[in-house]
């Protein structure tokens, strides 16, 4: 017996029983579904995360001031101001595992233009800080090395400011004051959204460092550096040469607690990562279930079909069929089924997935993996679960099916 005809077979046994197929069918169409939907939502979710993690920064170490311990009480990271302008230079110009180094320090003041006034961060840094940030512009430009040394009351604003000071107007070259201190603003960034941690990245007001400590904050110090790797694989590498560096120049002695910290964002974005990915082998393999289901239900009917057809398979064993033929017969029957509430299984899932979309406004990746290992399964599940029903037809005795009532 040919392939083809043995196709033919099964389609129009198939067809004798359009509506218990269809319905045979749905197991596989609902589980295929569910699959592609629910690893699109998780590809969405991972894409959206590394998005986020992504917009902090490239390669991105942070330095953050240690802690003071005074009585026997451990104050928090941060406590004690022990970070200067020149340690970031240092880092910068020192080690050869740094692309870029930016000091930061931060406030919250009411920005006001016009009559309109908005409350946000203002972050005092270097020219270096846009690069570390990956950070573009919309309009305008960075404050120059010049600005910063000169202390020039310059600044650039976050779409989120602009748009609440402005509104749609291009705010290059309008007048902004900061705590009564007038500002020239020079660029406009390119909007990020929001950070990993929910804050909206754009609601911030960036001026030359010396600028803020001196003519806002009236401090010498800051409170983080910025430190960029040369590549992902060079952050551990660059993590080390930074403590040791400020070891050195904080002359901290063997076994004294450093006072300075040091987090590598690379860690915080693998972790993410692996969360993301858990999060979506999670939801297909509670979909997956779907199609195990099916199966089931497919052998089911196959069984039914078997007892129904028993007349049948003794005629055509008395005229020569051997029971291989028998067993590929039923065993293709269920391939079909399978195969075709693959396909519709597909066209649904995508579908599912475009609705999600649209409706609920999450993030969904479809991938060509996910379809095809759903597809891959609903075949195999067809084979795995039509086999059983087939070898129990194909082990049919002749007599004895012809007797069949």
């Amino acid at each position: 017996m040919n392939f083809l005809m043995v196709f033919k077979i099964a389609g129009r046994a198939l067809a004798r029983n359009t509506m218990r197929s269809t319905l045979t069918m749905l197991g596989i169409i609902i589980g295929v579904a569910a699959v592609i939907a629910m690893v699109a939502v998780g590809q969405g979710a991972k894409a959206q995360v590394e998005a986020q993690i992504a917009s902090i920064g490239s390669n991105l170490l942070m330095v953050f001031p240690g802690s003071t311990t005074q009585g026997g009480v451990h104050a928090g990271s941060g406590s004690v101001t022990t970070l200067t302008q020149d340690d970031a230079q240092a880092i910068q110009k020192e080690l050869s595992s740094i692309r870029m180094a930016a000091p930061s320090l931060r406030t919250v003041a009411q920005v006001v233009s016009a009559n309109q006034n908005w409350s946000t961060a203002v972050t005092g840094s270097s020219p270096e800080y846009f690069v570390v940030r990956d950070w573009s512009f919309e309009s305008g430009g960075p404050f120059t090395q010049s600005d910063l040394d000169g202390a020039m009351k310059v600044a650039v604003l976050g779409k989120t400011v602009a748009s609440n000071l402005f509104g749609s107007q291009d705010p290059v070259a309008q007048i902004i004051r900061i705590q009564n201190v007038p500002f020239k603003v020079i660029g406009l960034l390119l909007p990020k959204g929001q950070s990993a941690m929910g804050q909206d990245q754009d609601d911030t007001v960036i001026v030359p460092l010396s600028t803020l400590q001196k003519r806002i904050m009236g401090v010498t110090y800051i409170q983080a550096i910025m430190v960029s790797a040369n590549s992902p694989e060079e952050t551990i590498t660059a993590e080390e040469e930074v403590r040791l560096l400020l070891h050195q120049r904080h002359h901290i002695p063997p076994g004294q607690d450093d006072d300075f910290t040091v987090r590598n964002m690379t860690d915080i974005a693998a972790a993410a990562e692996a969360s993301s990915q858990i999060m979506t082998l999670l939801l297909g393999s509670i979909a997956s279930v779907s199609l195990i289901v099916g199966g089931i239900g497919i052998m089911n009917i196959m069984l039914v079909s078997v007892t129904e057809r028993t007349r049948e398979i003794g005629i055509r064993m008395a005229v020569g069929a051997r029971g291989r033929d028998i067993l590929l017969q039923f065993l293709v029957e269920a391939v079909v089924l399978s195969l075709a509430g693959g396909v519709l299984g597909v066209i649904l899932g995508v579908a599912s997935s475009r609705i999600i979309s649209a409706f609920v406004h999450w993030p969904t990746i479809i991938s060509p993996g996910s379809i095809l290992l759903a597809s891959f399964f609903s075949i195999a599940i067809g084979v795995f679960f039509g086999l059983y029903p087939a070898r129990r037809a194909a082990s049919l005795d002749p007599i004895e099916a012809l007797r069949y009532e």
